[in-house]
């Protein structure tokens, strides 16, 4: 007896929570410094799994983006709009969320960051994030000396091999160590070329084109992905072998990529808001690191410098661009 009405009692203190949620449609403010193209897919996967979780947009959900075509500058200003509206939660993605950081903001904020969210000075770690901010990292460490494994066996005679890196992305430093502990183990010979701007990006090319370089590992930001077009240019026009992590690269010419099906990672990004709107808070939901994993080869690419692909690393690939 004691048992039932000790759970009567829980579900009556629910219901004003649940009524509230019931009374009007959830308000999400999507927010981000990139421009709308790039994210289509990912938008998609994150409101499918949103609806799949009881929000539909429509219904019973109301969705406000705002996107600050690849300027950091406009984010805080993008944040207070829709704190004005108002929003029960913000979703940031990419790099917006760093402009966030010190913000006192009334509203629970849930991220997808590629970088180290510790780090950045998002959480204290991963399975402690700050009061008010929660959500997920594309971030693997382990993934880089996997990516050196793969591009030795893409290319077998590899041995030097450059590690081209935006220096100013939180978390870089350890992909750096993580790779070259790698490639001590492999036998090569990896050199850290760093740019964040992009005359340093001209430079490193220079420096790449100067040093017999055979191959390169490219680590992922906003700056890189900005740039990919030079970058993929430069690897093409050198004929050098590019692996990296995300599948916007591979797609822009790369030859490979291997890293987390951001999809995926969207999908599970839903599972977080969902949480928040039903009331759970922001600092009881640890951090979470990629769980899916893809590995992306560009056969064209492959033809355009030379290369033939292995078939073992074909069979395995979860996709062939032709």
């Amino acid at each position: 007896m004691k048992r039932r009405l000790l759970f009567a009692c829980a579900a009556i203190a629910a219901l004003p929570r649940i009524a509230a949620a019931q009374s009007r449609p959830a308000r999400i403010g999507w927010l981000t410094a990139q421009r709308p193209p790039s994210l289509t897919p990912y938008v998609a996967a994150f409101t499918q799994s949103l609806a799949e979780l009881g929000f539909a947009e429509g219904k019973n959900l109301v969705i406000e983006y705002r996107y600050g075509d690849d300027d950091l500058g406009k984010v805080r200003a993008l944040a207070d709009e829709l704190i004005r509206l108002p929003v029960d939660v913000i979703v940031v993605q990419g790099e917006a969320i760093l402009e966030l950081r010190s913000q006192r903001l009334p509203v629970p904020v849930v991220y997808a960051y590629s970088g180290d969210p510790v780090a950045a000075g998002l959480a204290e770690s991963l399975a402690r994030p700050n009061a008010s901010m929660t959500g997920l990292t594309y971030l693997a460490l382990e993934l880089n000396g996997k990516r050196l494994e793969l591009l030795r066996e893409l290319v077998p005679g590899v041995r030097r091999v450059a590690l081209l890196a935006n220096p100013e992305y939180p978390g870089e430093a350890a992909e750096r160590e993580n790779s070259e502990a790698m490639a001590r183990r492999l036998g090569l010979d990896v050199r850290h070329v760093p740019a964040r701007t992009s005359d340093e990006l001209t430079s490193a090319f220079a420096k790449i084109g100067a040093s017999r370089t055979q191959a390169i590992s490219l680590f992922a930001d906003s700056f890189t992905v900005q740039n990919r077009a030079r970058i993929v240019d430069f690897a093409l026009r050198e004929r050098l072998p590019l692996i990296s992590s995300w599948p916007v690269f591979a797609t822009a010419g790369a030859l490979c990529t291997y890293g987390p099906r951001l999809p995926d990672s969207y999908k599970r990004l839903a599972y977080y808001v969902d949480r928040v709107l039903r009331g759970t808070k922001p600092a009881e939901l640890p951090i979470e690191q990629p769980t899916t994993i893809e590995t992306i080869v560009n056969l064209k690419t492959a033809d355009a410098i030379g290369l033939q692909i292995p078939q073992a690393v074909l069979v395995r690939a979860d996709q062939v661009l032709r």
